[in-house]
């Protein structure tokens, strides 16, 4: 997957996030949950295409390192709405497992890139 691809991706995953925190309950939690899930996706797509413009390794690094906090986070605050049954597994589950490869894809990126600045 090229760095275009993969902008496109985050970009599809913040849309996603952004439409399942929309139909999340007007309860104190869903509210809660909402503004945590709308701003950690979001932070997905904006800070991998900054990463993509770092001008240097190591801003790469620190770059696609927030990437992949984001990423998790996101997962985390889906898991939490399914716990608490504020989402539908069957709605929140494919955003889920998208969150979870989307970390997986940042960790690894994360890792090769930091293992080249010690070469």
């Amino acid at each position: 997957m090229n760095s275009a691809e993969l902008k496109e991706r985050t970009k599809v995953f913040a849309h996603r996030c952004v439409k399942l925190a929309a139909a999340m309950p007007k309860c104190e939690l869903g509210r809660i949950i909402t503004g945590q899930l709308m701003r950690c996706a979001t932070s997905v797509a904006a800070n991998y295409r900054a990463a993509c413009l770092a001008q240097t390794k190591p801003a790469f690094v620190t770059k696609v390192s927030i990437v992949l906090e984001e990423a998790d986070e996101a997962a985390f605050w889906l898991e939490f709405a399914l716990d608490e049954a504020l989402l539908a597994p069957h709605e929140a589950g494919p955003v889920l497992q998208e969150a979870n490869e989307l970390t997986l894809i940042f960790a690894a990126s994360r890792k090769t890139s930091a293992e080249s600045l010690k070469a």
